[in-house]
């Protein structure tokens, strides 16, 4: 019996406001609860959900409820999975909560599997530090458990990124099995129809996409060139029925089912008769990725390195050139990616939520400049005008976002490290790069670390050369002339950098009402 997997890829991007570049929007004054609004546009936004609402999420998920309805009491039951982005969830709430609604009497039918995700549908999996990484994949976990009332058993990567760091790592974090793609790059002769093991991994499964059986979906059901065309439920049924295996996965973009394709191409009924279709043949049924992993055993080991192996499912290359294959895309990604420290010091939600926002994925592919058929897929989903248009406006404003964040935290040039005594072994893996994350530092780091700084003199030159705070490095010089020790030092190089902090930004630590 082969198992045919159907996982619909489910999202949409808080997007960019196009003028906000050309308008000279940037660096004005505003409140900090206003930063979301300022950056992203909420009406595009709007736009967009509510035309894929009505053409295709609406319509296809009422067709998906009644064919499980249908098949319910059936022998073979008709299954269906998603994977679905936390920014998609927002939209859904912002916008039709009926919506929501709706997914979740999918997750209540008990023949639907839902996916995890990073939540802002990012590439932070490929930070050299994993922490943001793991922060939004939990954040998604819970969305999915408070929205949806589902735990996702099974893990997708942005756009099927991976390689055996990211398998570890989803591993760790308890799922049974990830999803990539099928790529010959990866498989070396071997089928994407199987279930796989990561190398370097004992209890997580791989599952790869057919990208050739997808691809006949969700890029060609339409196409008028194709030999194939039309495009029908009972061809494609006997397509999965000669293909050998354990397991098929069909994993397009649930836009495909009235947005990519329109309604009236057939998409619908191609759709509504692909169960029956299926489930006719005797060694075929339908399946979710979390039976597949406990049903069947690997087949063999996939080893996919980190350095130069990550795969992904986009454009001909299958790997990360799609949002990292131009300099335009590199200065952008490192301007986002080296704001995380800094954010994260700032223990600010409005300030966490737009940098996250900043780091999705389709702000970089809007900025690919290939040609060819990639090139025309990349400008059919990008708002902008052309790559370079895309570039300007995520550049300058994660710029101006940069300027408020390192105002309201009153960042230093370099990064405070804390040691407990000379050498890289007495490192305490603590550091700050601002005067809000030195405070933050000052009350956890340990006591020896704190006098082993303060005889050297390394606050005050900190506070003189990389912060440019000739006062504040005068009176911690004093601190150090005092010859204090243990929880007094402590105490006083907090009182004096909380005056300091105080003074320079009005009680900043409550939010400045402007930035």
């Amino acid at each position: 019996m082969i198992d045919i997997v159907f996982v619909f890829e489910v999202h949409q991007p808080h997007r960019l406001k196009k003028d906000y570049f050309w308008r000279s929007e940037a660096f004005k004054r505003l409140k900090k609860k206003e930063l979301f609004d300022y950056y992203f546009d909420h009406a595009l936004d709007r736009e967009i959900f509510e035309r894929a609402s009505r053409k295709c999420y609406f319509p296809s998920n009422q067709i998906l409820l009644n064919l499980i309805d249908q098949y319910r009491r059936e022998k073979k039951q008709a299954k269906f999975s998603f994977s679905i982005s936390g920014v998609f969830l927002e939209q859904c709430e912002m916008f039709n909560k009926d919506l929501l609604e709706s997914f979740k009497q999918l997750a209540e039918t008990g023949c639907v599997d839902f996916l995890n995700q990073t939540y802002y549908h990012s590439l932070a999996s490929l930070y050299p530090e994993k922490d943001e990484f793991i922060e939004q994949v939990e954040m998604h976990r819970q969305a999915m458990k408070d929205l949806l009332g589902y735990v996702p058993q099974v893990f997708e990567n942005t756009e099927l990124i991976y390689n055996n760091t990211i398998a570890k790592t989803a591993e760790e974090l308890g799922f049974a099995g990830i999803f990539t793609e099928g790529t010959e790059r990866i498989l070396h002769g071997k089928s994407p129809n199987y279930l796989y093991k990561p190398k370097g991994c004992e209890k997580i499964r791989i599952l790869l996409r057919n990208y050739k059986l997808t691809d006949d979906i969700g890029f060609r059901f339409s196409a008028r060139w194709w030999s194939e065309w039309p495009l029908t439920a009972d061809k494609y049924a006997s397509w999965l029925a000669a293909t050998p295996g354990q397991c098929i996965n069909i994993f397009p973009d649930y836009e495909t089912f009235g947005e990519h394709h329109w309604p009236e191409t057939g998409i619908h009924e191609f759709l509504k008769h692909l169960p029956k279709e299926i489930l006719k043949w005797e060694h075929l049924r339908m399946a979710t990725p979390s039976e597949v992993v406990r049903r069947h055993e690997p087949v063999d080991d996939i080893d996919v390195p980190e350095l130069g192996g990550t795969v992904s499912w986009a454009d001909l290359e299958r790997d990360t050139s799609c949002w990292l294959g131009n300099t335009m895309q590199w200065a952008y990604y490192t301007s986002v990616k080296k704001l995380k420290p800094i954010v994260k010091e700032t223990e600010d939600e409005d300030f966490i939520r737009v940098w996250r926002c900043f780091q999705t994925s389709d702000h970089l592919y809007y900025m690919f400049t290939g040609g060819g058929a990639p090139g025309e897929v990349h400008s059919y989903f990008s708002p902008f005008n052309n790559p370079v248009d895309a570039y300007v406006t995520a550049q300058a404003a994660i710029l101006d976002f940069e300027n408020r964040v390192r105002l309201a935290t009153v960042a230093a040039n370099e990064p405070f490290l804390f040691y407990r005594g000379v050498g890289e072994k007495n490192y305490t893996g603590v550091m700050a790069w601002s005067l809000k994350g030195m405070l933050k530092a000052l009350k956890k780091v340990e006591l020896k670390s704190l006098e082993f700084h303060c005889n050297r003199g390394d606050f005050e030159n900190w506070a003189r050369h990389s912060l440019r705070d000739e006062a504040l490095a005068e009176e911690l010089k004093r601190i150090r002339l005092a010859n204090l020790k243990g929880q007094k030092l402590r105490k006083t190089l907090i009182e004096v950098l909380q005056a300091r902090f105080r003074k320079m930004l009005h009680s900043i630590e409550e939010g400045a009402e402007y930035f």
